[in-house]
């Protein structure tokens, strides 16, 4: 096994050739082993202004400041103002989804699981001023529910953001001020930072996006994402280094940089159990906790979580039990295969832990006969449309039709094609930026076919 010098030397030589085999712009990289802290950085922050990227550039961490809204949350638990098992109604008298009943029953805990049901790809624009997430929860009125509160998992950022209002409530203040006083300032964060407006005095990365397959990325016409979902995960921007200082409060028992406690020990490892298992789907975890991602690893268990906003990717693993965590930062291209091979030999030599390679379709596999009957159909959410297909050949398709808000960034309509992988889990057959998207198909309608397709999201059968 590599020492953390050593391995921070061949990450660091290795590096350049990654973004460039991968067109990405730039991306950083920190490690922590056992109180160490080494980290690096190489490609330019924009495509624009070529400026350079160094150890000390803010990149945007997307949803991975979920597990800081949880954290925020929990000491929240830790001062006796919030119960997890309280209803949501309890908090926000206002809080209202399509399901009157539903929304009266969801609980804090669900929020912070995405088991509350209704639907979570909601990205409303409601300004820039500080009431935008109180008036972001009040859009919510007419959001479907997927199904009953606690039933099963489905990624769900609104629900993030009804999270970060109950905090505002609960502290009376804005969501960006408590995130500053509850975490950058006893964490020590010297690069860190709440939006554009706090960014802009750092050396900031800006997303790219690829115009056509096998293009160059180009800047992104737009910095960042709606400030109303900033406690999903539309705003924060840290280093590597600051986004591990975060890391090492979980990993610590709760304790900042100076001993003090930030988190009590209990918050911190409660956050760190099981609270809903997922279906095979890929990237994401076997399970979730309350903000964290847990994997099941080569006998091991790994915490983490990915963000993504607008041209911009971010990772972190966290192996609890061995002290060791590593966060990768990049500003667009492939990002997923500089991914699988710096936090893949990072678990492997400090570790001890072999990462599972992503899921791929396998020799012959296409060929392998599907019975797609409890498969095909038509599937629905507020993001997309969802139509499963056989043809008489017996392949199996899927097209996604995009629409509402997220039309626009997410494209024309795509036909895929989806080949066998393991019981009621099919996966493209080709890939999407690096990644072949497994299909979990799970429920029951009530004449046998699937009641949702699982992508992270459950998207809810509306025909056969």
């Amino acid at each position: 096994m590599s020492t953390l010098d050593e391995l921070s030397a061949l990450i660091q030589e290795r590096l350049p050739g990654l973004l460039a085999e991968h067109r990405v712009p730039a991306a950083a990289v920190a490690v922590y082993a056992h109180g160490e802290v080494a980290d690096c950085a190489a490609g330019t922050l924009s495509g624009s202004t070529g400026v350079e990227a160094t150890r000390d550039s803010l990149f945007q961490i997307g949803s991975i400041t979920k597990v800081w809204t949880a954290t925020l949350a929990m000491q929240l638990v830790d001062e006796g103002k919030l119960d997890l098992d309280d209803p949501v109604c309890r908090c926000l008298p206002e809080f209202a989804v399509a399901d009157r009943d539903a929304a009266r029953r969801i609980t804090v805990r669900q929020l912070l699981c995405h088991t509350a049901g209704f639907e979570g790809d909601i990205f409303t624009d409601t300004g820039k001023g500080d009431d935008c997430v109180e008036k972001f929860v009040a859009t919510l009125g007419d959001v479907p529910q997927l199904f009953a509160p606690g039933q099963m998992f489905s990624y769900n950022n609104a629900a993030y953001c009804v999270l970060g209002r109950i905090i505002e409530v609960l502290r009376d203040k804005p969501y960006d001020d408590c995130l500053r006083e509850h975490l950058f300032t006893p964490l020590g964060l010297a690069h860190a930072a709440n939006g554009p407006y706090e960014a802009i005095l750092h050396r900031a990365a800006v997303g790219h996006l690829t115009p056509a397959p096998g293009a160059d990325p180009q800047p992104a016409p737009v910095w960042a994402l709606a400030r109303s979902n900033a406690p999903a995960g539309s705003m924060l921007s840290t280093s590597a280094r600051d986004l591990l200082a975060f890391a090492r409060l979980h990993l610590d028992q709760g304790k900042g940089p100076d001993g003090a406690a930030v988190l009590s020990a209990g918050s911190a490892a409660a956050m760190q159990r099981r609270q809903v298992e997922l279906p095979y789907l890929g990237i994401l975890g076997d399970a979730w906790g309350l903000g964290w991602e847990i994997f099941d690893w080569d006998g091991r268990t790994v915490i983490g979580h990915d963000g993504g906003t607008i041209g911009q990717s971010a990772f972190l693993r966290v192996v609890p039990d061995r002290q060791v965590a590593v966060a990768v930062l990049t500003n667009g291209g492939s990002p997923l295969p500089l991914y699988t091979e710096i936090v893949g030999r990072v678990l492997r030599e400090l570790a001890d832990v072999t990462m599972p390679p992503l899921p791929a379709p396998g020799a012959g596999r296409e060929r392998t006969a599907v019975d797609a009957s409890r498969y095909v159909g038509a599937y629905s959410s507020c993001v997309a449309d969802v139509v499963v297909t056989q043809d008489p050949e017996g392949r199996v398709w899927v097209e996604r039709t995009p629409k509402g808000e997220l039309a626009a960034l997410m494209g024309a309509p795509e036909k895929t094609e989806l080949v066998a992988m393991r019981g009621d889990t099919l996966l493209t057959a080709t890939p999407k930026d690096g990644m072949y998207l497994p299909h979990a198909f799970v429920g029951d309608d009530g004449e046998g076919r699937a009641l949702y397709v699982h992508t992270g999201r459950a998207d809810r059968r509306v025909s056969a």
